[in-house]
């Protein structure tokens, strides 16, 4: 395993059953990458979740791992299957259906970033496709995986909150029917990855932070979300989407003067996420 396939944060002592995770955080890019497409260094990162990774920094200190991504989006998606390759970029890959995701250029393996504009010159080998594959998905989801089995465990229960960020202009549509523009998207498959009273807690926490939240619209989740979220086991995924425009420069990549206070605002949210204990809630309700 590669020295940089992963990054994990661990608390000094785990007191949580939450695990944060940023399949789409990281900014570092291989310089075969770099060489291979035909981006500037600021269109290839129009699609990376940006500064993410320090948002949620804090997360240790309240008894949760953090596990980070060691490689940006746009060279290997870590929220999608392994089968989502992209005949139209991977040769000799084969078509499985209809995937709007794949077709539309953004397999494991993106072909295109943000509004449709091309990685490479050319096509892949299958090859290449595979080594990525090898070297950063599968570590990744096997570290993850590790974390929810740990956590589950300890306390008979695991939440993952899948950590991302969402264009400003993704919420227009959302904006013009809504009485407050939302600003944190939370996805659970439409209650098939969570259950509803973990999602209520994550909500109130975003909530009460002074954020508008709204749920699977337009994010209800991918693959992370899909593959982890199993509420009859006891184990619980829900991803997490906040509005760049809160705390960055989306056109220059660059933190906003918003930035500090943003970071500080999450901190009390994500003490709050990491508390939740699902025995604590249904005690409540009875």
């Amino acid at each position: 395993m590669p020295e940089n396939a992963f990054h994990l944060a661990l608390p000094s002592e785990r007191r949580s059953c939450v695990v944060f995770s940023s399949p789409h955080g990281c900014g570092i890019y291989p310089e075969s990458f770099v060489a291979l497409s035909q981006l500037d260094t600021l269109a290839i990162r129009s699609s990376e979740d940006a500064f993410v990774d320090d948002l949620f920094a804090c997360v240790p200190e309240f008894g949760a791992p953090l596990l980070r991504a060691g490689a940006p989006r746009a060279y290997i998606d870590l929220n999608r299957s392994t089968d989502e390759l992209d005949p139209a970029l991977i040769e000799g890959a084969r078509r499985h259906g209809h995937n709007p995701r794949v077709a539309s250029g953004l397999g494991v393996i993106p072909r295109v970033v943000a509004n449709g504009r091309a990685i490479y010159r050319g096509r892949l080998p299958m090859a290449e496709a595979q080594q990525r594959i090898a070297q950063y998905w599968h570590p990744y989801h096997t570290a993850l995986q590790s974390l929810l089995d740990e956590a589950h465990a300890r306390h008979g229960e695991a939440i993952l909150i899948d950590c991302h960020s969402m264009p400003h202009e993704a919420m227009d549509g959302v904006a013009r029917t809504a009485r407050r523009r939302p600003e944190i998207v939370l996805g659970d498959r439409f209650g098939a990855a969570a259950a509803a009273d973990v999602v209520d807690r994550i909500e109130a926490a975003f909530a009460g932070a002074g954020l508008a939240v709204t749920r699977n619209a337009p994010f209800a989740g991918a693959y992370v979300t899909q593959a982890y979220g199993r509420p009859s086991r006891n184990q619980h995924a829900i991803q997490v989407e906040i509005d760049r425009a809160l705390y960055m420069d989306e056109a220059r990549i660059r933190p906003s003067a918003n930035f500090d206070a943003v970071r500080e605002l999450l901190r009390g949210v994500v003490a709050e996420i990491a508390a939740i204990r699902r025995d604590d809630m249904q005690l409540a309700a009875e």
